[in-house]
């Protein structure tokens, strides 16, 4: 007796195997719908014909083959329109990116034409540690450095991400330090750790990726490093309210202390896209100042503000912003002792098209997409392998 119509409903959760079916065909107008339902055995096209539609979950179990000149559509739509309980396997595209991707792991992936042939990088060095007391110097940024260079597949390369400078604590003003030095293995330039800023007459501010700033007792600013930051601002000069230097910019050099009025601002740092927004990185430290002062500024970029004397808000030193490379801000002098601002630590941000394969990392770093670039944003040291 030939079989008229078969629906989900009249075989529940059941299995229809390849003997129960010997050399027939089932047509598309015998197939209403087939829906939670498992095809086992050996299933050729003679026996589901000419195209029938199937709807809802379907498993078929061992291997299965398709032949054909045509196509296979499978399943599309948005990132947001991901299953929510993906499993290993799973393939889609997606209309979003614009791009195959397959579940892997913990994460989507995409289809990619094997491993990127080169990388975009920013690579920022820490900040330096601010002076204190009598007119300190704010400190210099970290050195910054960005490019674009060649990479070897399945090659691993170290990402060393710089500290950020001790800033001077104590009545003496003593102890602050240069900012740590950040490295990119594939690139043979290392970025230079921000310049300390001076200190009540025993310090000079420091060289480094940017100079740090002058102060009592060693007027000129410290010297920056070529192509990664410029020179700290010089101390003005009088008593009692002269002010400390600004810490040096990968953008600009640092502001020149006041002789009357306050400390240096800090120089700008400069802007980068490479982690999808535009973000200032490695500015310099504000200087200090002692008498009837007001406060400096530290430069865009992550550099700390500096401590004012009695007409000031604050006389500590703000400290550089983390994971930015700005130098900390001198501390201040009102009768008390302001403490310097610490340096921002570094970062390594590394930059490639989605088009190839997703890189294997580790270390402290975050893995992001944005504008169609694989995004990897190191904080803290790690490795990479491409």
């Amino acid at each position: 007796m030939p079989l008229s119509r078969i629906t989900s409903a009249s075989i529940a959760n059941s299995a229809i195997s390849a003997a129960d079916i010997a050399d027939g065909t089932i047509t598309a107008v015998k197939i209403i719908s087939v829906a939670n339902t498992q095809l086992t055995g050996n299933i050729v096209s003679s026996q589901i014909a000419p195209s029938p539609t199937l709807n809802g979950d379907i498993t078929v179990t061992g291997n299965t083959t398709i032949s054909g000149t045509g196509f296979i559509q499978i399943s599309s739509g948005t990132t947001a329109q991901r299953p929510a309980a993906a499993a290993n396997g799973q393939i889609r595209f997606n209309t979003t990116t614009g791009l195959f991707e397959a579940y892997q792991g913990t994460q989507w992936i995409n289809f990619v034409n094997g491993s990127t042939p080169s990388v975009s990088f920013l690579l920022v060095a820490g900040g330096g540690g601010a002076g204190a007391y009598n007119s300190g110097g704010g400190a210099g940024a970290g050195g910054l450095l960005t490019g674009t260079q060649a990479v070897v597949a399945g090659t691993t390369y170290t990402v060393t991400v710089g500290a950020g400078g001790a800033g001077a604590s104590g009545a003496t003003g003593q102890g602050a330090t240069n900012g740590s030095n950040s490295v990119f293995s594939v690139f043979a330039t290392t970025a230079i750790g921000g310049g300390l800023g001076s200190t009540n007459g025993q310090f000079a501010g420091g060289n480094g990726g940017s100079g740090g700033g002058g102060g009592d007792g060693y007027v000129t600013g410290g010297s920056g490093t070529s192509g990664q930051g410029f020179a700290g601002g010089n101390a003005g000069s009088g008593s009692p309210a002269f002010g400390g230097g600004g810490g040096g910019g990968a953008g600009a050099v640092g502001g020149n202390g006041s002789s009357t009025t306050k400390g240096g601002d800090g120089g700008v740092g400069l802007s980068s896209s490479i982690s999808g927004s535009a973000v200032f990185y490695a500015g310099g430290g504000g200087g200090s100042s002692q008498g009837a002062a007001t406060n400096s500024a530290g430069g865009n970029g992550g550099g700390g503000a500096g401590g004012g004397g009695t007409g000031g808000t604050f006389i500590n030193g703000v400290a550089g912003t983390v994971n930015r490379g700005g130098g900390g801000g001198a501390g201040g002098y009102n009768g008390t002792t302001g403490i310097g601002g610490a340096g921002g630590s570094g970062v390594c941000i590394i930059s490639y098209p989605s088009t190839y394969k997703v890189a294997t990392t580790t270390g402290t770093v975050t893995a992001t997409t944005s504008g169609g670039n694989q995004i990897y944003t190191f904080t803290d040291s790690g490795t990479i392998t491409f």
